[in-house]
């Protein structure tokens, strides 16, 4: 399975991103709303280690990763890597109310 690191361009990435959000937005309006708030989630030590199944499932709370997100609106100078991870929460929650 061993392969060459996927290198993503953060440009086409961002790009990519408000093509999406333009879409949901389009559709939804200005707000979303999602009907579930936990979810399972996978560790990230295992979530990558494809060959071995997962021994441990955590769950996680969208409505907790939004507020990590709102805390960071309010103080940009917060920013870290981990926003990612509770941002990915988020937008995978509006991916899965939103598949048209």
């Amino acid at each position: 399975m061993a392969s060459e690191p996927l290198q993503i361009p953060l440009d086409q990435l961002q790009h990519a991103f408000n093509l999406v959000l333009r879409h949901v937005e389009a559709a939804a309006g200005d707000t979303v709303t999602l009907e579930h708030d936990y979810f399972w989630s996978v560790p990230g030590d295992e979530l990558y280690d494809v060959p071995n199944e997962p021994s441990t499932l955590t769950i996680g709370q969208l409505s907790e990763s939004w507020q990590h997100l709102k805390g960071l609106l309010a103080d940009e100078d917060r920013a870290v890597g981990y926003h990612l991870i509770w941002l990915a929460d988020v937008i995978r929650a509006i991916g899965q109310n939103t598949v048209s």
